[in-house]
């Protein structure tokens, strides 16, 4: 498995862990991992902390010209709201742990000169599916269902 992704289900697992939903995400710059997150929705009682906005948040400021060259890795298809952000951030790639337990903005993405590639890793799929099972009302919260 690729090390930043291996590094994103590695939060995600902490984040299971922790009581929350295993979601994991990095934001990578070159060979340099500048934020990790995982979904603390729950944890914190957020509205917002989906992976990667945690692992943006967690990456601190930084100027626009270092988002134009970073990657975000998410065990996750990105939901609206996390696609926003990327395009807001212009971050020009995203590599997708798995997207056949949720599909988010990716055409969306694609649409806008984002390269989007999604792995089907058995790991990411199995870790959320798994936890879709055992808790399918949070996960309905977390969608926004």
């Amino acid at each position: 498995m690729n090390p930043f992704m291996q590094a994103a289900l590695d939060e995600a697992r902490q984040g299971l862990e922790e009581g929350g939903i295993p979601i994991g995400s990095v934001l990578v710059l070159g060979d340099r991992i500048l934020g990790r997150g995982h979904n603390r929705r729950q944890q914190a009682g957020s509205v917002v902390l989906h992976a990667e906005m945690d692992a943006l948040e967690r990456a601190g400021r930084h100027p626009a010209a270092v988002y134009r060259k970073c990657t975000l890795y998410t065990t996750l298809s990105p939901c609206a709201m996390c696609s926003g952000a990327v395009l807001l951030y212009r971050i020009p790639r995203v590599v997708v742990g798995e997207n056949r337990t949720f599909r988010g903005e990716e055409d969306l993405l694609r649409s806008r000169g984002v390269e989007v590639e999604v792995l089907q890793d058995p790991g990411c799929e199995r870790i959320l599916g798994n936890f879709i099972r055992e808790h399918p009302a949070l996960w309905d919260e977390d969608i926004g269902r």
